[in-house]
């Protein structure tokens, strides 16, 4: 058991297989490897073993693809019609994570996803694949679209704006990208599991066979994650919404074992879901982790990390605490950060020249509809009355399990039937914001802003409270409760000074359903219902927790 560093996951990893982990860890797990009752001293060079939480990130970040660098993790997930999309988060601790970009800079997969003869809602980005390729130092990043075509995109800095090397024309449906050696393969596939062979440049298919067909008693596996460790294959297929199943095989086209790996496993979250559909990766020091997430609605699906060790036939095994997924664990053992990762929440004051990472446009944007750099100018992009019809709605993901927007508004740009404001966006929505009418400005809470099963708007909003408006600068709250469950709130306030606030209008029910697949955004508005010509200034917005 050698803690000598190995090359990322889904790389050749030779060496080790991380049993040491188990021996360090004071719990009782599901493996014959868990051990000791007291944690040692942490090797020189890595830094002391505090408890972390779970979820480790409590924002919406699905279908999770985990990576690691050399010493720095990177972490990908499903954005659907949300434009710039795929994002990278980094951490160097498993734990803590940062935005480090976007894998999909533009969906640049037809005109709906422009809002144009159509929309894209749950279309778009969904789970896909990041993987890096050491030989060439890139990253590349694989993912499906509307079930025809799938893409490849690649950089060789995360933060860098990604390019567009292929559209193939298989859609490889969940895929997990593996690079062996520097030969790429993609696992994919519903029920029926596929694996292709591409082309070194990943521009074309050299090979494609199904290697696994799924027992009727366990239904559906999907979500594939492709991993060659000590010499065999492993693909992670997850069981939504419930488990997690591993295959396993001496060569990428089988024969390949099935093992579960978890199934109606209590999660470390009150009222949400079984973890599932994640990724397992390694530290610098050989030990192992799954990442997985939870359905934890209204808020979304979000993250939660625990430490695998491996059987001594070579399976991977969870460690539990009291047979449940630990709500806390000892941190990873890595090495210290080159320095402290960017805080998720926390203000932007738009300074310029382009959008934070943290933010994503509902489908593509008009560039020439919106200015960064002293704040951020909203110029209405659409006519129309209906706020899933609106472009150049900017997004931001709710923190949970409570977290509270602020935005500071200038509005006096804005021209007759102009709607502008802050909302709580899902096939559900809300909104706290100005209607410009007859050359007057009133203050709004609107809601019953609904779509239906087939993401077809079927109710544009009903007013429910108005306020005066004094001045052309104020300010707008909106503060919401995404702990798991029915019954949550978001409700609605606004200052003249951005320290008094008033309440206005009801308190909005969540939609809490799984079906929209995303969770609740914050989203910042400014569309016409008559003509275009208006702009709004947002001056500053504010994320915090209590």
């Amino acid at each position: 058991m050698s803690p000598t560093p190995r090359p990322s996951r889904r790389g050749l990893l030779s060496g080790a297989t991380g049993l040491g982990l188990a021996a360090a860890l004071p719990w009782s797990a599901a493996s014959p490897h868990a051990a000791a009752t007291t944690a040692p001293a942490p090797p020189a060079g890595l830094r002391p073993r505090a408890l972390f939480d779970n979820p480790v990130l409590w924002q919406d970040f699905a279908d999770i693809d985990v990576i690691r660098v050399g010493d720095t993790f990177y972490y990908s997930a499903s954005t659907m019609h949300y434009s710039p999309g795929a994002p990278v988060l980094r951490s160097w601790n498993l734990v803590d994570w940062e935005f480090a970009g976007h894998s999909v800079p533009r969906l640049d997969f037809g005109a709906k996803y422009d809002m144009e003869g159509g929309r894209a809602y749950v279309a778009g980005i969904w789970a896909s694949t990041l993987n890096h390729r050491a030989s060439e130092g890139r990253f590349y990043w694989l993912g499906q679209t509307d079930f025809s075509l799938s893409h490849v995109y690649t950089a060789t800095d995360v933060e860098a704006e990604w390019e567009k090397v292929a559209t193939l024309p298989r859609a490889y449906y969940d895929a997990g990208l593996l690079f062996d050696g520097d030969t790429p393969y993609v696992a994919y596939g519903n029920t029926r599991i596929s694996v292709a062979q591409l082309s070194d440049d990943l521009t074309e298919e050299v090979r494609n066979e199904q290697v696994f067909d799924t027992p009727s008693d366990i239904g559906t596996l999907e979500g594939a994650r492709f991993y060659r460790i000590n010499g065999d294959y492993y693909i992670f297929l997850t069981r939504p919404a419930n488990g997690q199943y591993i295959l396993k095989a001496p060569s990428p086209f089988g024969p390949y074992e099935l093992r579960e790996l978890l199934l109606d496993l209590p999660g470390p979250i009150p009222g949400g879901g079984v973890p599932h559909q994640g990724g397992l990766v390694d530290t610098p020091g050989g030990d192992w982790y799954y990442l997985a997430f939870v359905d934890a609605y209204p808020g979304g699906r979000v993250p939660a990390l625990a430490p695998v060790s491996w059987t001594a036939d070579g399976w991977p095994a969870l460690h539990l605490v009291d047979g449940a997924w630990g709500s806390s664990y000892p941190e990873p053992a890595v090495p210290p950060p080159p320095r402290q990762p960017r805080p998720m929440t926390g203000p932007d004051t738009f300074d310029g020249p382009t959008l934070a990472p943290r933010w994503e446009w509902n489908h593509n944007p008009d560039h020439d509809r919106f200015a960064v750099g002293n704040g951020l100018t909203l110029s209405t992009a659409t006519v129309t009355d209906d706020l899933y019809s609106a472009r150049n709605t900017l997004t931001h993901r709710v923190q949970g399990p409570t977290s509270t927007a602020t935005v500071e508004l200038e509005h006096e740009g804005m021209t007759d039937g102009d709607r502008a404001g802050l909302a709580v966006l899902r096939d559900s929505s809300a909104w706290i914001g100005l209607i410009r009418e007859g050359g007057a400005t009133r203050l709004a809470m609107v809601d019953d802003i609904r779509m239906d099963g087939d993401w077809n708007t079927v109710s544009t909003g009903t007013e429910r409270a108005t306020a005066a408006v004094a001045g052309t600068r104020l300010w707008l709250r909106v503060t919401v409760d995404i702990t798991p469950g029915s019954g949550r709130q978001a409700r609605f306030s606004h200052s003249a000074d951005g320290s008094a606030f008033t309440d206005l209008g009801p308190g909005f029910v969540l939609h809490h359903a799984w079906q929209f697949f995303l969770g609740y955004r914050f989203a910042l508005f400014h569309h016409a219902t008559r003509a275009l010509g208006g702009s709004v200034r947002v001056a500053r917005f504010d994320l915090t927790t209590p």
